[in-house]
């Protein structure tokens, strides 16, 4: 394992520390893409998130100064054979901590893997382009290209209230959320619609106690669309969280059978009109350019455009035998990323 140069240390995070993260993690954002990209509701949902304990999962770096150098965590809420890991370190000063905190995180994986039960077990990791560095470092640990995402955007400026008229025999109207059948189906729609894509299952429990764990949820921005009077798309709303003031679509999904009939745009316009309603100046979301139903074309249809692209990287490990996770020199007790 890679070790951190003399007098850096590392520890695990805890909530206190949520400020000085963020402040890591813009300052990582606005390097690689030119602006930030992160609320700090987003950073506590990342450390206290299904299957996330931030004392095992979760790593900080420090230089030699105690300046906050770097931040590794992962990310897995369905509990299923694969993870996410995250890396970020502070542009420039932070370099040196990249390749430990990857190591670190990677050792954890193989214990994951372990814990949720899994043999062998995926582990994706994304990057910008333009992160040279980082991409070397997922590559020497064994990390292969698997496709991009993108990050679009829409401002509502002019956004109209109320929203256009859907197609012909559909009606789009908020989500129940009291009714827990309706909630199941919203959900059960989510997953039908994403068989034919790259998108992690989650159960239904695993579903709820991811929106659960956002500070606000408002069920006035999740939408149902139905055709000829069933279900037939929704569309799943995240809160722009305590500082942000961006909307965010988390999910849209259309059921196979009444794809091509504008459903997809009337539930998105739909959405667009209400955020701008509230006050909201733009509209954000991301997609995966692999996505069969072509996704990416519809956000573009309805005025979206590309802010950046992300990179996904993708290796295979095995789960780990019971054991301690060995501290590499250097790279002291405790917690950190």
């Amino acid at each position: 394992m890679s070790a951190l140069p003399p007098g850096w240390t590392t520890r695990r995070p805890t909530l206190d520390d949520v400020p000085r993260i963020l402040e890591l993690v813009h300052a990582s954002d606005i390097a690689a893409v030119g602006e930030p990209d992160f609320s700090a509701d987003e950073v506590r949902a990342e450390l206290t998130g299904p299957n996330t304990d931030m004392s095992r999962d979760s790593w900080l770096a420090f230089d030699a100064e105690g300046g906050l150098a770097g931040w590794a965590y992962p990310r897995n809420p369905s509990g299923r054979a694969r993870d996410f890991v995250e890396v970020y370190v502070w542009p420039g000063r932070g370099l040196p901590a990249q390749r430990p905190l990857l190591d670190l995180i990677m050792a954890r994986m193989a214990e994951r893997a372990a814990e949720l039960g899994h043999d062998p077990y995926t582990v994706r990791a994304g990057a910008i382009p333009n992160e040279t560095g980082y991409i070397e470092a997922l590559t020497a640990a064994g990390f292969v290209f698997r496709k991009q995402h993108a990050r679009m955007r829409l401002s509502l400026d002019g956004v109209p209230a109320p929203a256009p008229e859907p197609p012909p025999g559909v009606t789009i109207r908020p989500v129940r959320s009291s009714d827990e059948a309706e909630m199941r189906r919203f959900h059960a729609i989510i997953e039908e619609a994403f068989l034919d894509s790259d998108h992690p299952l989650t159960d239904y429990a695993g579903w709820r106690r991811q929106f659960e764990a956002d500070t606000v949820v408002s069920f006035d921005e999740w939408l149902v669309a139905e055709a000829d009077g069933e279900p037939a798309g929704v569309l799943q709303s995240a809160d722009p969280g305590d500082e942000g003031d961006e909307a965010w679509v988390r999910y849209l999904a259309v059921l196979g059978s009444y794809r091509r009939r504008g459903i997809g745009a009337a539930l998105l316009r739909h959405a667009f009109a209400v955020y701008a309603a509230k006050g909201r100046p733009q509209v954000g979301l991301g997609v995966d350019m692999a996505n069969p139903t072509e996704a990416a074309r519809l956000y573009r249809k309805v005025g979206m455009i590309p802010l950046y692209r992300a990179n996904v990287y993708q290796t295979t490990i095995s789960a780990a035998r019971v054991r301690p996770l060995a501290t590499p020199s250097g790279l002291g007790g405790g917690a950190g990323h």
